[in-house]
């Protein structure tokens, strides 16, 4: 995946709120469909309940079932969308290893960010918003640590950046993580593939905010 591909979000076989959800196994329909609720209430703004009820369970304890607790549903979603992702991830870090910019540092965060394209199809934000209240939520000060172990992709990709800002101190390189990701997810929510008259060009703007996350990311620590 590369700058400018972007129509690569309304294809494939990735579950965006919105889209029909009857094909999915009822835990997965709870995951979509506690991110829509989640992005448009906030995480407390919504009963278990009404996403039991939303999702079509027969049982509104369904998400204590599966989830044990509403933190364990939001931990479910994070790690929903990362596995998504893992794929293209995969594909990127071989490219990047082909080409030799194991150490580029523009490379390495669009392994980071790109794949993330792909899952905001539903024109509605939903997964941009509830990311953005999930890296808010929580204080993590271990580089690369967001809840659950990384999967081996993402985890990758992390390790490659951490070698690649190893001059920053940990709790330094992870606030910088967090920051440039919240750069990402307004793009994301922003510009939701329904443009408009006086609304940048999206690539434009993809292209522009890529820029501005390697310089935040990559300025030398001053103290």
């Amino acid at each position: 995946m590369k700058l400018g591909e972007k129509d690569e979000r309304e294809s494939g076989e990735v579950a965006t709120p919105g889209h029909d959800c009857d094909n999915l196994d009822a835990k997965t329909r709870l995951i979509v469909t506690a991110e829509r609720l989640f992005a448009q209430s906030g995480i407390n703004g919504v009963s278990l309940r009404e996403i039991a009820q939303k999702a079509r369970q027969g049982n509104h304890f369904a998400v204590q079932y599966h989830f044990g607790s509403r933190e364990g549903l939001v931990q479910a979603i994070f790690d929903y969308r990362m596995a998504q992702m893992e794929e293209a991830r995969g594909a990127m870090l071989a490219d990047l290893h082909g080409r030799g910019l194991t150490k580029d540092a523009r490379s390495i965060l669009e392994v980071v960010f790109l794949p993330q394209l792909q899952i905001n199809g539903d024109g509605r934000g939903s997964y941009g918003n509830f990311l953005a209240q999930y890296l808010l939520r929580n204080d993590w000060r271990d580089f690369g640590v967001f809840g659950h172990e990384a999967p081996p992709n993402l985890q990758r990709t992390f390790d490659l950046l951490r070698a690649r800002v190893d001059y920053l101190p940990s709790a330094v390189a992870q606030r910088r993580l967090v920051n440039v990701s919240l750069m990402f997810l307004y793009l994301l929510v922003r510009h939701n593939g329904q443009g408009g008259e006086h609304q940048e060009v999206f690539d434009s703007a993809l292209a522009d905010t890529m820029e501005q996350i390697v310089t935040a990311m990559c300025l030398p620590f001053r103290v």
